[in-house]
């Protein structure tokens, strides 16, 4: 497994209000996407990036970071298995394109791991 980017999943009660802040003080103003219950921020040199989460809409549980593993997230999700590690949330291909599965880290983190489509 080849770890591409980690980014942040901050608990927020409202998107809309969160993303006032981020985008307007903290200069994140670039929306990757926004499906109303996560939203994506980036700066536009693409340095620093935020997730904005109200309550994952399909998981049991929320997850703290999201691991981007490129096309490595069978062998992610894999390794995590025979190595012994709780999965929170099987793999699956979600219904906005990416591939993805939580893991429950030792120190009780829940951690997504995901494989966006190809551009």
């Amino acid at each position: 497994m080849r770890v591409t980017g980690i980014v942040p999943n901050l608990h927020v009660a409202d998107i809309e209000g969160a993303r006032r802040f981020y985008q307007g003080y903290l200069g994140l103003s670039v929306e990757g996407f926004n499906l109303g219950w996560v939203a994506n921020l980036t700066t536009p040199d693409g340095r620093a990036t935020v997730q904005l989460v109200t309550r994952d809409m399909t998981a049991p549980e929320d997850s703290v970071i999201s691991v981007h593993v490129g096309a490595g997230v069978d062998e992610a999700y894999e390794t995590a298995r025979r190595q012994g590690y709780e999965i929170v949330h099987p793999l699956v291909r979600e219904e906005w394109g990416l591939r993805r599965f939580f893991v429950r880290a030792p120190d009780g983190n829940v951690i997504n791991v995901t494989s966006h489509p190809e551009p």
